[in-house]
C-alpha cells in the first residue's frame, strides 16, 4: 500500500515544489477593471469623475470626436534602484501594468469645444459646459395689451 495522499493533484504539487515565489510574496494579478465614474448634471454643465489614483497626467489620452468621450490609459509601475547599489542581485523583479478606456456618448447639448479636464489627487475631472441654447431662459414677464 502506497503512503501517497490519493487526493493529491500532482500538477498542484509540482507547481508547489517548483513555485518561483518562494519568498513569500503573493502572484500579482493584472487587473482590467474599469474606474469608477460619477456624473453629475447642474442648469449650466455637466461634471464627470474618475478615480484613477496612482497615474501622472501623461498617463492619459483623451479625445472628443463628435459626441463621444474617450478616456484611456496606459500605466507601467518600475521600482527605481540607484545603479551604483550593489549590495544586491535580483531574484525576482515585479512591475505593474494596468490600462483602461472607457468611451462616453455626450448629450448633443455639450459644448465640446469648451470641455475642459484636471488631474489631481486621484480624481479625473471633467467639465462639460452646456450650449448656450441648452440653457435654461430666464424668466421673462409678458405685459398685456
Amino acid at each position: 500500500m502506497s503512503t501517497v495522499n490519493k487526493n493529491l493533484d500532482f500538477p498542484a504539487l509540482m507547481n508547489e515544489i517548483f513555485n518561483p515565489d518562494w519568498f513569500g510574496g503573493a502572484q500579482a494579478q493584472v487587473s482590467s477593471k474599469l474606474p469608477a465614474v460619477n456624473i453629475r448634471e447642474s442648469d449650466l454643465a455637466f461634471e464627470l469623475e474618475l478615480i484613477v489614483p496612482g497615474r501622472k497626467k501623461e498617463d492619459f489620452k483623451i479625445e472628443v470626436d463628435n459626441e463621444l468621450l474617450t478616456i484611456s490609459s496606459d500605466s507601467k509601475v518600475e521600482k527605481e534602484t540607484e545603479e551604483n547599489d550593489t549590495s544586491f542581485s535580483y531574484r525576482r523583479k515585479e512591475f505593474s501594468f494596468s490600462a483602461f478606456k472607457r468611451a462616453f456618448n455626450l448629450p448633443e447639448t455639450i459644448d465640446t469645444d469648451k470641455i475642459e479636464a484636471n488631474y489631481e489627487n486621484g480624481v479625473l475631472s471633467f467639465d462639460l459646459p452646456k450650449k448656450e441654447e441648452a440653457l435654461p431662459k430666464p424668466k421673462r414677464v409678458i405685459g398685456l395689451n
